[in-house]
């Protein structure tokens, strides 16, 4: 099975081109085995890149523990890189079917290659604020839907590790996210940057997160701790996210190729 490595400022991914390799039988077990360092390729999880119903392309999103998501910003940015660069979509403006709905993408095309792209993520569902007890401590989380769901905590500064890593996989699973959760850490450091670092449900700490970067301006704007548009700043590096009057949110980033292979099923 051939494959191609991309990754959205750091969130990296297997992807596979099923409009000529044949669907994978069973993608949430391969999504585990590839994702896997060191044994396996390496990555947050695997992105199938297939045909879609009145639009240019589907995809399918497998996090590393082998569950799907329903939408992956960083990963559909380098669908449409490939789409674009590889000859299947030579269009600047694309379509793309996901679990979440039908999202838009502007690409940007430099040298006659995409370097990255602007998402019309949709509009996003704010599900109200909830208190956590994790780690030792009580989070206030304000819960917003961008197809994941996402509990974001805006907090002076960002936590460091040992705090990180207890309480991010215990918010994820925490009772009140059913179905789990992405975890935000947010700092605001200016009405138009926020620093945040991020636990991904099924993947555990990734340098970046789209749908989080989204979520996490949502939280801030909303409760007027930041501007609708602001630059998002992860460990990855940055995202540019707006939350329009039209109550859309557009982010913008790059996308860029790793590597190709061949997998050996």
């Amino acid at each position: 099975m051939r494959f191609i490595k991309m990754h959205g400022i750091g969130n990296d991914y297997v992807f596979v081109d099923c409009f000529h390799e044949s669907l994978p039988k069973e993608p949430a077990e391969l999504a585990v085995e590839v994702s896997r360092p060191h044994f396996g390729v390496g990555a947050d999880g695997l992105i199938l890149i297939g045909p879609g119903r009145d639009c240019d392309a589907r995809m399918r999103v497998f996090n590393a523990d082998g569950s799907e998501a329903r939408m992956c910003g960083n990963g559909i940015r380098c669908v449409g890189k490939y789409l674009y660069d590889s000859g299947l979509c030579r269009k600047p403006t694309l379509t793309i079917d996901t679990p979440s709905g039908v999202k838009a993408l502007q690409l940007t095309i430099e040298g006659g290659r995409c370097t990255g792209a602007t998402v019309d993520m949709g509009e996003p569902v704010l599900n109200g604020a909830v208190t956590v007890h994790a780690a030792g401590r009580a989070w206030t989380l304000e819960r917003v839907s961008l197809g994941n769901p996402h509990a974001v905590a805006v907090l002076p500064e960002l936590p460091e590790d040992a705090l990180f890593g207890a309480a991010g996989p215990a918010i994820e699973r925490d009772p009140a996210f059913p179905d789990r959760a992405n975890v935000e850490f947010v700092r605001v450091a200016a009405p138009d940057a926020l620093q945040m670092r991020v636990w991904e449900r099924g993947s555990g700490e990734t340098l970046a997160c789209g749908t989080g970067a989204c979520a996490a301006l949502v939280a801030c704007a909303q409760a007027g701790r930041s501007a609708r548009a602001a630059r998002v700043n992860l460990k990855g590096g940055a995202l540019d996210i707006e939350w329009k009057r039209n109550n859309h949110i557009y982010m913008t980033g790059p996308a860029v190729t790793v590597f190709t292979g061949e997998w050996v099923i």
